[in-house]
């Protein structure tokens, strides 16, 4: 199984970029018997609980790093786990805390295969729909993430 988990709050613009690409690759049809699409909001436990299991594990969320919005990161997800350090609620249990936890917690039924998408974000204030740039962006990496699950799914096969 491949698990898709876009990560990300509608309700802030540019931080639904993560549950768009999800939207973009349901509609064309990625989600099947082998490949798993999940809308994890902000909920860094459903990261954690959605790739238990799965052999690849892809991430998707917004950024806000300072450089131009719809700018697009592709990285191995052990270069972005860090340690969960407990704040007065679960909110801030994160996908990059999951990723760290999901390793100690579950061992070897936790992907080693994972990688993450980050785009930046531009606007991030109350408000629905993503801007021009990220939205953009959206679409690449739904296209992107359509590849890498095509070539994972074919190298099982042979």
């Amino acid at each position: 199984m491949i698990a898709v988990v876009g990560c990300g709050n509608l309700n802030r613009q540019d931080d639904g970029a993560g549950p768009e690409v999800i939207r973009v690759l349901r509609a064309a049809g990625l989600e099947g018997p082998d490949v798993k699409l999940l809308d994890a909001g902000t909920d860094g436990m459903a990261v954690m609980f959605a790739a238990r299991g799965c052999r690849s594990l892809i991430l998707i969320d917004a950024a806000r790093s300072g450089v131009e919005a719809g700018a697009i990161y592709e990285a191995p997800g052990h270069e972005l786990a860090r340690p969960y350090y407990p704040g007065l609620n679960l909110h801030d249990f994160r996908w990059d805390a999951a990723l760290h936890a999901g390793r100690h917690i579950f061992g070897a039924a936790f992907p080693d295969d994972v990688t993450v998408f980050l785009i930046e974000a531009g606007q991030l204030d109350l408000g629905l729909g993503l801007s021009v740039p990220v939205a953009k962006a959206t679409l690449v990496v739904a296209q992107r993430i359509g590849e890498i699950v095509a070539d994972r799914l074919a190298a099982e096969q042979r």
